[in-house]
């Protein structure tokens, strides 16, 4: 308020400049206290631990000069470091904080303190405790307790917490829902530097699952949203079924969240009631999606998504594509689909699916126009394995090297998928295996055949974070039954390019069999990547892929090999890597020299 008695005029303009002016001249106020900090003995680790709690460091850092913030600030953080210190261990510690002298906790909170110059903290941690007595009962059967939690282990805090959650963990896998700690008793013997601990757990009776009280206003039928959620009524209590009744329900892709909650107390026949909140997601949603590849040009695609179409949580997605624009070798693909998803028929478990394509593809080595259709049930085995079966036809006009044909193949097209990665997206560890196996009849020019084909792919973290990360990826294909010039030509195998092998022109690889090129029968994918962390957005990558098409479907016929190696970088977008890499030829009898891929997510 004093400034604003030195303007000289009160019109818009003078108040401007001289805040313009203020902001220039007058010096700018900094950190009006310093901070000494002594732990004798102390690891880096503790100390960081101490710096990234203390209310006192927030407070330099955030530039606070009031002296009563900087008193209550530190007196605040006796609890706080005394936390960390028994976190780490150290139940014996002492901690001194002097403010300019004085004992932060004998400042009266009635002190008129305008400033504070110097803040001296000490903090003697004192010996390490191991445990002594370490009882926790009771415990339901087969119940697991952390490997720390037992006498002459180091005693910490986190320990006496992971033992407790297991135990109560323990007790609800088998129906115990409201299970809880009833009391503790921990005694510090600074003597012998030890820790007793001993709590006490109340299993309370074992429950069933009652009502599902639903307190949402979806768009979606309310007998629907009961269907899914499939909530076992009158079943002893278990919470991974719970976890699932969630997991149906945010797997439609119809709801922006779903909220799952068990009730307060316990029916009096011990039944516990589930109350569920569902928020709808929008209605629509646009997508779209472009890749590069410095030979086979530009691909792009995007897709339109209606949910919950019918009331019932379905879904309709058009699909539409455009590949190889500009490409070196080949013509222009053209992709248009939809395809329709019911959640929940004949079972919660069970999804009815039903596609519809059109397509064209202009190859090196063949020319093709297919409409194409297939109805399926997938089952959802478990929150990460799934099957499918279904009954699908194709029908093609084709124009390659064995002339021009028609080709009609009917078949049950069989998908079996286990993902145990932790991240879909940028896994660190676990593995991916998916199975196609589609017996068909082949109709005018085509004959019966097997379609097989496996994707198996694994990851290893490697160092504290993760901060490098080996992964691999082996492919298997074959198809059993027909010949080269009796199978549809996109259903041949060939290899080279983005999704194969890098470094090597799309589809390079192919059999030439009685001077005729096609695909082949069978191929054998290898690649193998060390990701390396930079920083926490950016990566590098260096890979080796390897390819093999085979003339016959039993990998033992003649065949080609060919390989490619290159270096990438991967950028973390939040969904999904930004993925760039540049790859040459290894080996093999093409020779397209460098090859640049831009697109979204790893390679496999």
């Amino acid at each position: 308020m004093k400034l604003r008695t030195l303007l000289p005029h009160r019109t818009v303009v003078a108040k401007l400049l001289f805040t313009l002016m203020s902001l220039w001249f007058v010096p700018q106020s900094v950190s009006a206290f310093e901070i000494q900090l002594v732990t004798p003995g102390a690891e880096d680790d503790l100390r960081k631990r101490i710096f990234a709690s203390s209310l006192i460091y927030a407070a330099k850092n955030d530039g606070t000069t009031d002296g009563q913030d900087i008193i209550a600030a530190a007196q605040s953080d006796y609890r706080r470091l005394i936390g960390v210190l028994y976190s780490q261990g150290y139940f014996g510690p002492s901690i001194k904080i002097s403010v300019d002298g004085q004992e932060a906790s004998e400042i009266s909170p009635f002190a008129n303190i305008a400033s504070v110059s110097l803040i001296s903290m000490t903090v003697v941690t004192g010996p390490k405790f191991n445990f002594g007595k370490t009882d926790l009962a009771p415990l339901a059967p087969d119940t697991e307790l952390p490997e720390g939690f037992a006498p002459e282990k180091e005693a910490r805090v986190s320990v006496i917490e992971g033992a407790a959650s297991a135990g109560v963990a323990g007790w609800r896998d088998v129906g115990h829902a409201k299970a809880n700690v009833s009391g503790q008793s921990i005694t510090a013997d600074h003597r012998n530097q030890k820790l007793d601990v001993d709590v006490d757990l109340d299993p309370g009776p074992q429950a069933t699952f009652g009502e599902l009280v639903y307190k949402g206003k979806s768009a979606v039928r309310e007998e629907r949203i009961r269907k899914i959620a499939d909530l076992p009524a009158g079943q002893t209590f278990d919470p991974e079924t719970a976890k699932q009744v969630a997991t149906r329900l945010r797997r439609t892709g119809t709801f922006r969240s779903v909220d799952l909650r068990e009730a307060d107390e316990l029916g009096a026949d011990d039944s516990l009631d589930m109350e569920l909140t569902v928020v709808d997601d929008l209605k629509r949603r646009i997508g779209f999606g472009a890749e590069f590849e410095s030979r086979d040009g530009i691909s792009l695609s995007s897709y339109w998504l209606h949910r919950n179409l019918f009331g019932g949580a379905e879904s309709l997605r058009f699909d539409a594509s455009i590949e190889n624009i500009g490409a070196q070798n080949g013509g222009t693909d053209y992709r248009v689909g939809v395809l329709y998803t019911r959640p929940a028929t004949l079972r919660s478990d069970t999804d009815l699916t039903f596609g519809f394509e059109l397509k064209q593809e202009d190859e090196p080595l063949y020319f093709i126009k297919q409409v194409a259709s297939q109805i399926a049930l997938k089952r959802y085995v478990s929150e990460r394995f799934e099957v499918s079966v279904g009954l699908g036809f194709q029908i093609s006009e084709v124009d390659d090297n064995f002339g021009e044909r028609d080709f009609s193949v009917y078949g049950i097209p069989i998908r079996a998928k286990l993902d145990e990665r932790d991240d879909i997206l940028d896994p660190t560890r676990g593995y991916y295996w998916a199975l196609d196996a589609s017996p068909y009849l082949g109709y005018s020019d085509a004959e019966n055949g097997l379609y097989l084909y496996s994707d198996l792919r694994g990851y290893r973290g490697i160092g504290a974070n993760n901060n490098v990360v080996a992964a691999g990826r082996l492919q298997l294909g074959s198809i059993i039954g027909p010949s080269l010039d009796t199978t549809p030509p996109d259903l041949l195998f060939f290899s080279g390019g983005g999704d194969t092998v890098r470094g090597q022109p799309y589809q390079s690889n192919f059999v030439t069999v009685n001077g005729i090129e096609s695909g082949g029968l069978s191929f054998v994918g290898l690649s193998g990547e060390m990701r390396v962390k930079v920083t926490r957005q950016i990566s590098t990558v260096a890979f080796y892929d390897a390819g093999f098409v085979g003339e016959t479907s039993d990998f033992t016929g003649e065949g080609n090999w060919h390989a490619g190696a290159g270096l990438g970088v991967r950028y973390n977008t939040g969904f999904g890597p930004l993925r760039v890499d540049l790859a040459m030829p290894v080996s093999g009898e093409t020779d397209g020299g460098l090859q640049l891929y831009i697109g979204i997510g790893h390679a496999f």
